[in-house]
């Protein structure tokens, strides 16, 4: 008489200590702050002149995991801040704004570092392709609106340094 008990004591004890285990975490990214890391600094300099436009703090984006996640999830950045991306090679580039929170001018940047095509306040989160018209190795992401403040047009060249 006592073996049902305890096999059904058994039973019980099982089922709530595996109902009481601890939920993963599963917070959003969205509610956790990515800040900017400034990883080197991009100059921008006009083609027809060679002056310069402007300089820019840089994160730098050249592996496949930071290519992916770029600037999503994040609440903005200074306009004195830009995202490089960098790539293997060079070919047609689409880039979107998927999780991404506030409107990007979007530089696309060929191998000789001149800007190919530019996209100009990109919406935010909207799934869009956005496609590069030219092919690119590099791309650039500035506040939305900051390329026609400072100027910057298509064959304006680009140098930057890695810290």
């Amino acid at each position: 008489m006592k073996k049902p008990y305890l096999f059904v004591l058994l039973l019980i004890s099982v089922v709530a200590f595996n109902s009481c285990k601890e939920e993963p975490n599963n917070t959003p990214p969205s509610q956790v702050e990515i800040k900017f890391t400034k990883n080197g600094e991009l100059s921008i300099f006009k083609q027809s002149s060679d002056s310069l436009l402007s300089k820019v703090d840089i994160e730098i984006a050249d592996d496949e995991y930071k290519r992916e996640t770029g600037l999503m999830y994040r609440k903005g950045m200074k306009n004195s801040q830009g995202m490089l991306f960098i790539f293997p090679d060079t070919q047609y580039r689409s880039f979107y704004m998927k999780n991404t929170e506030f409107p990007l001018d979007i530089l696309y940047i060929g191998a000789d570092k001149k800007i190919v095509s530019i996209v100009k306040n990109a919406k935010p989160e909207d799934e869009t392709s956005l496609p590069s018209e030219a092919p690119a190795k590099y791309v650039l992401e500035l506040n939305g609106g900051l390329s026609d403040i400072l100027g910057v047009q298509i064959n304006d060249r680009i140098e930057f340094s890695a810290n």
